[in-house]
């Protein structure tokens, strides 16, 4: 929040995801939490249940996604192919994660995908790093970025807060400046 960033998805890798969820809720209604790397439907409803507000998933889960859209909770499943974009738009949703994107050709894979499915946003997520964030943010198709490069684990666990935010503060200034030469969004 401190870095300008009013959201925060938790990933359902650990446990404590869903307490995370809630404590965060809580205690800073300002911020936007949501839960990541949600597997199944019931993870969905749990991190819901916790306060998520949306939910994001690696890959494109049926029934994730229709348990999302049945009770009107945004959800960005995650998509690797021109068949599972296919798949999400069916289900009306046009907003989505391309994951892993370092694997499948970055910003080259994601500037094929666009010209085809021009409607579509994508957050690329699992190999963005402060180094390749301005070749995705030049993207029209990129909304938005991901990666754990945003928050040290180390600097977290130190309370070096002061490091734990200047990642962050740095992504959002890249961001800034790529829109405000007509880069993406």
């Amino acid at each position: 929040l401190d870095a300008g960033l009013p959201c925060a998805e938790i990933t359902f890798r650990t446990a404590a995801a869903e307490d995370c969820i809630r404590a965060i809720a809580h205690a800073y209604p300002q911020i936007i939490p949501g839960a990541g790397t949600v597997l199944t439907a019931e993870q969905a409803e749990r991190a819901v249940r916790g306060g998520a507000r949306y939910i994001v998933s690696p890959g494109f889960d049926v029934r994730v996604v229709d348990w999302c859209l049945a009770r009107q909770v945004p959800v960005m499943p995650g998509v690797a192919t021109p068949t599972e974009i296919l798949m999400a738009l069916d289900k009306g949703i046009s907003l989505l994660k391309f994951f892993p994107p370092a694997a499948l050709g970055g910003v080259r894979m994601l500037e094929a995908l666009a010209a085809v499915f021009g409607g579509v946003r994508f957050v690329p997520t699992g190999g963005v790093t402060a180094d390749n964030l301005p070749n995705y943010q030049k993207l029209a198709s990129v909304f938005a970025v991901g990666g754990t490069w945003l928050v040290s684990g180390k600097s977290l666990a130190a309370g070096a807060i002061g490091e734990v935010t200047r990642p962050a503060r740095e992504a959002v200034e890249t961001m800034a400046r790529e829109r405000a030469h007509g880069g993406g969004q």
